[in-house]
């Protein structure tokens, strides 16, 4: 019986976090254990026994993208140009943002609390930055937490723009000329 129990356990976890990932695409980070409860055909109390809370709901939604973001920033550290290398990930984690609906939220520092996406992405990133600024790259005393809180508030304030993809593109390229100016010979 407690094999039985474990995987219907596991098949109420899947339902729950794929129920969580269309309901948040569809109403943004605010919906609510409730109503993911609901929408799964589950009690709240399920939820809460696999997702304690909204943002621990959040963090599970957006992992597999955010691992995905990782990788690419482990790949991109042996990358000839630091700049390219940095810049490119940047931007790659700037189209996720803006194209998942609620990710931006998911971003944001808080004091009492960093999300665990939010500590992936600037384990992963920090290399990235810590190198472009050993090469002179950067802008000196750019930190992780600003590259990221920049995504956020591109994020956000593209989320109701028509094309919020192409709007946080330009957003961030004019963003770019201010956190590593090009050096002559080098593209923005």
């Amino acid at each position: 019986m407690p094999a039985q129990q474990r995987a219907d356990a596991r098949r109420n976890h899947a339902l729950i976090l794929a129920v969580a990932e269309a309901e948040v695409a569809a109403h943004g980070a605010d919906t609510s254990l409730e109503q993911v409860a609901r929408a799964a055909g589950v009690g709240s109390a399920t939820v809460r026994r696999h997702f304690p809370s909204r943002r621990a709901l959040l963090d599970a939604v957006f992992q597999e993208r955010v691992e995905a973001l990782c990788e690419r920033a482990r790949v991109l550290a042996d990358a000839p140009d630091s700049r390219a290398a940095l810049l490119a990930w940047l931007s790659d984690l700037t189209a996720y943002a803006a194209s998942a609906r609620g990710m931006a939220a998911t971003l944001t520092y808080e004091e009492a609390h960093v999300s665990r996406c939010t500590t992936k992405l600037s384990d992963a990133a920090d290399p990235l930055l810590r190198r472009a600024a050993r090469d002179g790259a950067v802008s000196p005393g750019l930190t992780i937490v600003d590259l990221l809180t920049l995504v956020t508030g591109i994020a956000l304030a593209t989320e109701h723009h028509r094309d919020p993809a192409a709007e946080a593109d330009r957003l961030l390229a004019l963003a770019v000329a201010g956190i590593s100016p090009p050096a002559s010979g080098r593209d923005g």
